[in-house]
């Protein structure tokens, strides 16, 4: 007998949100504890805008993101059946007893931007799938080759116009077969001849098919069989409706008219040039899609650019002499058979290699580079005969194995290459076909090309331009999209196009083109999380963000959002205040309800929201050292002319509505100059005429928001080199004397000492067929990297897995007494990250930690007092009292001699700046200009721009708010 099985009926354990008397419903937390949380039990109010802020690593990501985004996440997957989940792995539950109301959970964090270059605006926010599906039902085809509207007629069509176009004329109804190809083609005349056809048209000429006939196989021919010959008349209409049948099924739906003196027309079912001939298979969604085979440029395969083969890099130096090393990817001269191959080639020139390559003629080092027909004769002493060999080039077998070879030969080639526009599609990534279908005379490249503010208004009163047909297919798309790019304009992004690369933006503008897609979904009843939204935004613009997060609210969403900007922060219906200090100083709420309630109780951030603190004007602005850098005509994007004069000595910010051209001017013209001039780089800037100055520098640094590194394997103390001193210390203890532990035993990269069921990841991905890829903690080794052996090692009672879990400023206290460790980790704290642990994965890090990362690294290198930095809002993800810790560290490096270049729209940095170059007036067409220059107060002075207005507040006498 059988036990009885378990009843079916699914236990449900549902949370129901909290109801207040007036109605109000919460997300209710308990005790939650994840990372440095101290035990927090908080309500949140649902369908509200709530702000949680607080200094840098108080806990706010902690609580948002680790626990309440965590359970929604752990929630949604154990809605899953038993057997899916045994695919997942299991989720860990975040360290909380329990959360109640909590909806479904949408994330928008910095970190989840798109480094994938066929990832554009266009086709995250989908308004390009609808842009691919208009063209492919309404748009007008045009031939690539005369320029004409192509055509398409029916059988009946074809039939009407042969008989009263060509009425009594003699015609011949000829069936395409064959279209600029080469072949004998022996066969299909011997098949033509059996289906009882006796003429062909060859190359334009009518000939009997012969027995054994056959054409030159190496030439291009065009041929067409004979269908009919006859005059064209009303009474023939069976005969002719025959014949066109026929020719259009042997023609694949094409037909060939010939008449009067030699002279022919095509017919098609499908789309086709009449004059040309030339045809357009029918046109579908993805031949509009630089992601599809169908639509891609066939030579940059929809990328818009090639990697070729750089002559330059090839032969960086021309007095060299190809003996001394004169063609970089072979290095000085070595008894191998390519050296041989040149000293033959350039000795039948009547030269030899130690000749200098510049002293050689144009002709004989274009053989050098691309080969040459007639073979070398090269003499062998060792064989004592001589070889006749075929030299192809020292570019050509470059070229071949970047193609073909091996990955570490193709990264040894991409040393040499340099990134140029497509030649064929011109940057433009679609098939020429593709690029020839129109609405009102724009292609879908064309679109895409414009800035949103300027597709918008292309599109006011496109119904009136286009024809009834397209009105009429186009309606429903045409709403769609114009809904979608009002979001975009809502949110501040008009000075986008849709073809700019997701990985070009910053985390806040791909973190608001996200929110302008979820406004677009229309969800009700989610709760959405963002991560610093108003990055990259221009104070005019924060108006707009809000207002679109508002408008997620009023629509029946909760938003909760981590922000350090003063606008959101006051506009919020709740402000959660985090604090009162970093890592395990934080965790507490120290202040929470209204804005009006948080500015009545003391803490840091009340102190500068109120006005009680502020950061301090500088009483003196520097007056440099007297030189500049000077770059004229800029004249790249959307620059007009811009003359751009850089003083030294100074802290100088960039600054400008968001699309006005800073970019532009500085990480796309300046840093590629001074890139190239001083380390040779590849990258080339945008166009300008001219340049001067450069001798009064002697380095660069850029420090950008990009990660640190792609893999968890990278972390804060791996990319400043402070792990390896580390390692090094772990191997001067006795233990791992007695034991014979080398640093490669304490690397968690390399087999030995690390965990190899993780291969000292931590972490073990899995891999979702549907989902995301998730991460949870190897079991073997339960997250600490090591194994047994080498975790039993250590220093001061650490191991060196404890000390990749100890924050910045923990390590600070630890490494106290080692001056080579404490230095780097020092400078780590003082650009305000000492929350963060030294082993953070680097895919966790966000933009703005990732670049103080790099700027901690740059700064514990010894500086040469005439090194120009350039960062790019380096304030992303700081507090106001963390922004007053970073400004002191770039006040030292300019007070040493140093220029800092700042790109900036937080007013708190602005303000203290030593000179401001304002661009804009507008974003995009409308931007591209400097607007003024000079020091704050010349700038709020000049009254021109819009950062003038909002810096003419910051610039008065605080007053405190009650």
């Amino acid at each position: 007998m059988t036990e009885p099985s378990e009843p079916s009926t699914l236990e449900l354990d549902i949370d129901l949100p909290e109801v207040s008397a007036d109605g109000q419903t919460y997300i209710e937390i308990f005790g939650a504890n994840e990372h440095n949380l101290k035990n927090l039990t908080l309500k949140i109010p649902r369908e509200k805008l709530t702000v949680i802020t607080g200094i840098s690593g108080s806990g706010k990501s902690s609580l948002a993101f680790d626990t309440i985004y965590a359970e929604g996440q752990r929630r949604y997957m154990e809605s899953f059946s038993a057997y899916a989940r045994s695919f997942m792995g299991e989720m860990k539950r975040p360290e909380v007893e329990k959360i109640d109301g909590l909806s479904p959970v949408i994330s928008i964090e910095q970190k989840t931007t798109s480094r994938n270059p066929r990832s554009t605006v266009g086709t995250v926010t989908e308004i390009y799938d609808f842009f691919r599906l208009l063209f492919a039902r309404a748009g007008d085809a045009f031939s690539y080759v005369t320029g004409e509207r192509m055509i398409r007629q029916s059988e009946d069509q074809i039939i009407n116009t042969i008989i009263e176009e060509y009425d009594g004329q003699a015609v011949m109804i000829l069936a395409p077969v064959v279209k600029a190809r080469k072949g004998h083609y022996r066969e299909d005349f011997v098949n033509w001849r059996k289906w009882g056809y006796a003429k062909v048209r060859v190359d334009g000429e009518v000939q009997d098919i012969v027995p054994k006939m056959q054409l030159d196989r190496y030439k291009v021919h065009d041929i067409e069989i004979v269908i009919d010959r006859l005059k064209a008349k009303i009474e023939d209409r069976t005969r002719i409706s025959q014949s066109v049948q026929t020719a259009l099924k042997l023609g694949k739906g094409v037909l060939l008219l010939q008449y009067g003196d030699n002279k022919t027309r095509h017919f098609s079912k499908f789309l086709m040039c009449p004059t040309s001939g030339i045809a357009y298979d029918e046109p579908a969604p993805n031949n509009f899609s630089f992601n599809s085979p169908y639509g891609a440029c066939q030579t940059c395969n929809g990328l818009g650019k090639i990697e070729s083969i750089d002559e330059e890099s090839v032969i960086p130096d021309k007095t060299l002499s190809i003996s001394r090393g004169g063609l970089a990817p072979l290095g000085e001269y070595r008894d191998i058979w390519v050296f041989h191959q040149l000293t033959a080639l350039v000795k039948r020139a009547g030269f030899n290699i130690t000749t200098a390559i510049k002293d050689l003629p144009g002709n004989v080092l274009n053989e050098v580079l691309y080969g040459t027909m007639e073979p070398l004769t090269i003499s062998s002493e060792k064989y004592g005969r001589d070889y006749d060999v075929k030299y192809d080039g020292l570019m050509t077998y470059m070229q071949k194995y970047f193609e073909s070879g091996s990955d570490k030969v193709q990264d040894w080639v991409s040393e040499y290459t340099k990134t140029t526009v497509c030649p064929d599609c011109n940057g433009l990534r679609l098939k020429k076909e593709s690029l020839h279908f129109k609405i009102d005379q724009k292609n879908i490249a064309e679109l895409t090309m414009m800035d949103i503010s300027e597709l918008n208004t292309w599109l006011i009163g496109l119904e009136t331009r286009i024809s009834e047909r397209q009105q009429i297919i186009g309606k429903e798309v045409l709403k769609e999209i114009n809904r979608r790019i009002g979001f975009l304009v809502e949110i501040g992004l008009e000075y986008l196009s849709l073809n700019r690369t997701m990985q070009s933006l910053s985390g806040g503008e791909a973190q608001r083109i996200r929110l302008a897609t979820q406004i677009g979904s229309q969800l009700v009843g989610v709760l959405y999380i963002l991560d610093e939204p108003s990055i990259g935004l221009h104070q005019r613009d924060n108006k707009k963000l809000i207002n679109a997060l508002q408008n997620l609210r009023d629509i029946g969403n909760t938003v909760i959002v981590v922000e350090h900007d003063k606008d959101l922060m006051l506009a919020a219906d709740h402000l959660i205040d985090i604090g009162p200090g970093a890592g395990r100083l934080g965790g507490h709420i120290v202040a929470e309800g209204t804005p009006k309630d948080v500015l009545k109780i003391q803490s840091e951030t009340s102190d500068y929201l109120s006005g009680l603190k502020s950061i301090p004007i500088p009483a003196k602005r520097r007056e440099g050292n007297g030189h500049s850098f000077h770059i004229k005509g800029a004249t790249g994007h959307n620059l007009k002319n811009v003359d751009f004069v850089l003083p030294l000595g100074k802290m100088i910010c960039v600054t400008g509505v968001s699309g006005s051209g800073k970019s532009s001017l500085i990480h796309e013209t300046l840093y590629p100059i001074l890139n190239h001039y001083f380390f040779r780089a590849k990258k080339e800037p945008l166009s300008y005429k001219s340049y001067e100055g450069l001798e009064h520098l002697d380095k660069v640094i850029e420090v950008d928001q990009s990660p640190i590194g792609r893999t968890p394997r990278s972390n804060p103390a791996t990319y400043t080199g402070v792990f390896s001193d580390i390692r090094t210390l772990f191997t001067m203890l006795n233990e791992s004397k007695i034991r014979g532990y080398k640093p490669g035993r304490f690397s968690f990269n390399v087999k030995g000492g690390r965990c190899e069921d993780c291969e000292g990841g931590g972490l073990k991905v899995i891999e979702m067929e549907f989902l995301p890829d998730v991460s949870v903690i190897c079991e073997t080794c339960k997250g600490k990297r090591y194994n047994r052996e080498t975790l039993e090692v250590r220093y001061k009672g650490k191991s060196i897995s404890d000390v990749l879990d100890m924050t910045v400023s923990q390590a600070v206290e630890f490494f106290e007494k080692h001056p080579s460790i404490y230095r780097k980790i020092k400078t780590l704290d003082s650009v305000g990250l000492g929350y963060v642990s030294l082993g953070q994965h680097a895919t966790t890090l966000s933009g703005g930690e990732a670049q103080r990362v790099k700027l901690a690294t740059e700064l514990s290198k010894k500086d040469t007092g005439k090194t120009l930095y350039i960062l790019d809002e380096p304030t992303t993800g700081l507090h106001f009292s963390d922004i007053q810790h970073l400004l002191d560290v770039l006040n030292k490096l300019v007070d040493k001699g140093n220029t800092v270049l700042i790109i900036e729209h937080n007013l708190d940095v602005i303000k203290v700046a030593d000179h401001i170059i304002d661009m804009g007036p507008e974003g995009g067409i409308g931007g591209g200009q400097i607007v003024a220059q000079g020091t704050p107060e010349q700038i709020v002075k000049s009254g021109k721009g819009h950062t003038a207005l909002y810096l003419k507040d910051e610039l008065k006498p605080i007053k405190i708010k009650g």
